[in-house]
């Protein structure tokens, strides 16, 4: 087997795993599963590509490759103020549709079909301003450094997959050793209560949002400037993170992130051993056994 099946399915496995931590922490306090959630990886990464074109026309020295990196200084400048617009946009839905339904007590097949109208809106609203048209952070080629062992990765990869590792021991953190983690961890175990007890519910919904949407952009833009940015782009990433979702276990972290990049080397190794045409079919199987075998995953725990 080819040793570089492992680096390309962690990379992949990084951005899936980025992206489904925004999936387990939504339904582990809101209790509905987010379909809209991939599309806000699909808007991070534009909102940044637009930014970072914008920057640099104002200034092209910004456009210049920053180090090894194919990128120069205005993607991370651009990277930042597209987390804060993608972090508006999740409170915005939220304000104006699934705050509403949850307000008439509506049910989850209502939320989930919600979710589904909000995908669709905001797919086909990027697809109406950017085109179908396959769009680039950078046309400039790195050459794959060695790792050893029959291994290489561009130095773009290199960073992704350790910004990643580092994204998510910093929400592990602040889950578990910050107030508003526990406070998080409260509503997640029983919402009526933990409001009882003088937790803000609210403020800890709107955080939950906040922290999945920028964590979804970062997923967003780092699939793009590894591959390309597409208006379905989150469409195509869905399967797989609520695949990761569940495998690590709902409302897990640290499982998430195992989790994707578990999906990430099975998809990689089916490509290399079968065939590009099934790597979408892995998820799915995944997701599959994980629900016959271990509902709730690796790190979940079974409900009572």
């Amino acid at each position: 087997m080819n040793p570089q099946i492992l680096v390309d399915g962690l990379i992949a496995g990084a951005m899936y795993g980025l992206g489904a931590i925004g999936v387990t922490l939504t339904y582990s306090i809101l209790r509905f599963a987010n379909f809209a959630h991939s599309e806000l990886l699909t808007f991070g990464a534009y909102a940044a590509l637009a930014l970072s074109s914008a920057l640099g026309v104002l200034s092209a020295g910004l456009l210049a490759p920053l180090g090894p990196f194919s990128f120069g200084w205005s993607l991370p400048l651009a990277a930042i103020t597209a987390m804060a617009l993608t972090g508006l946009l999740a409170l915005a839905v939220d304000a104006v549709l699934f705050g509403r339904l949850r307000a008439r007590r509506s049910s989850i097949i209502v939320m989930v079909m919600a979710s589904f109208g909000a995908a669709l809106t905001l797919r086909s609203l990027l697809e109406f301003v950017f085109t179908s048209k396959p769009a680039y952070f950078t046309r400039e080629l790195q050459i794959a450094l060695p790792l050893g062992g029959g291994m290489r990765a561009t130095p773009d990869q290199l960073l992704a997959l350790v910004l990643a590792i580092a994204l998510v021991v910093a929400v592990h953190l602040l889950l578990t050793r910050t107030a508003i983690g526990r406070s998080m961890r409260a509503v997640s175990e029983n919402q009526a209560l933990a409001g009882v007890v003088g937790v803000d519910v609210r403020r800890v919904i709107r955080v939950v949002w906040l922290l999945g949407a920028v964590l979804a952009c970062v997923a967003g833009i780092m699939a793009g400037l590894l591959v390309q940015l597409r208006p379905y782009m989150g469409f195509d990433l869905l399967l797989p993170l609520f695949a990761a979702a569940i495998l690590g276990g709902i409302g897990s972290v640290p499982g998430a992130m195992l989790a994707g990049l578990i999906v990430g080397l099975a998809e990689a190794g089916t490509v290399q051993l079968v065939g590009a045409e099934w790597r979408t079919a892995v998820a799915f199987i995944i997701l599959v056994l994980v629900l016959l075998l271990r509902p709730h995953g690796l790190f979940g725990r079974p409900q009572a």
